[in-house]
């Protein structure tokens, strides 16, 4: 059974005091971001590449699109560790047309956030579809989870983790209550038990559960196996768009 993790959230501070974790885990997770995504990088160049020269050949703008995206950072207060919830700069590759209008995803955020959103008939997905900002290499990409490469330079940083709770727009967390911010007690990722078992399948509550669900049972096997569904999830394209 993984080591359970609690944690008390406090609106005035900002933070969240992670009571028990394993030191080795933590060890262990860093050592491994820093060690796959150097790998990954480096074994992915010739790709990274190609795909900056199509991004460039089939529409104008930048190839790297940036966000400012809310996550966690951990670090030491008094005798805990804790993770203090703060915004970072975030990369994908740019899939949409250049100064996208960004008040349809932000409408769209808000209705699934407050509930209102159902699922895509036929396809069962909480996602906003037939998006026409959306270019032809970025469909592509997005079919793939290829736009979401540019995230191991993240990793790297030290701003996300290979597994982690999903980073949010800005404008997304505007719409939280209290208690769903308790996804914010462990480092971003690329993926994660959300991205793995529900994405884009399930509503925001029960991404929220997901969430908190891998938080207190993380440890270094569950973020193996989490990788290892990744690579099939992504394969079958399972939730991808």
């Amino acid at each position: 059974m993984a080591e359970q993790q609690t944690w008390q959230w406090s609106t005035r501070v900002g933070v969240q005091a992670v009571e028990s974790e394993s030191v080795l885990y933590g060890a262990l997770k860093r050592g491994m971001d820093i060690v796959l995504s150097a790998l990954l990088i480096v074994f992915l160049f010739p790709l990274l590449l190609l795909i900056a020269l199509l991004i460039k050949l089939d529409s104008r703008g930048p190839v790297i699109f940036s966000q400012e995206r809310v996550g966690a950072k951990r670090q030491r207060m008094g005798r805990h560790r804790v993770c203090v919830e703060r915004n970072f700069t975030f990369y994908k590759f740019r899939s949409m047309v250049q100064n996208a209008d960004p008040s349809l995803h932000q409408a769209y955020i808000k209705d699934f956030v407050e509930g209102r959103v159902q699922p895509s008939p036929g396809s069962g997905k909480f996602k906003l579809t037939n998006d026409p900002r959306v270019t032809r290499v970025g469909r592509f990409l997005r079919k793939f989870s290829l736009d979401e490469l540019p995230q191991l330079f993240n990793v790297l940083k030290g701003d996300m983790s290979l597994v982690g709770p999903r980073p949010v727009p800005t404008y997304e967390v505007a719409g939280y209550l209290p208690r769903h911010h308790n996804r914010f007690a462990a480092l971003p990722g690329i993926t994660g038990w959300w991205q793995v078992k529900g994405r884009c399948r399930v509503s925001f509550e029960e991404m929220i559960r997901m969430d908190l669900d891998y938080i207190r049972c993380a440890s270094f096997w569950l973020d193996l196996k989490i990788l290892f569904l990744t690579i099939t999830a992504v394969l079958s394209r399972r939730g991808a768009e």
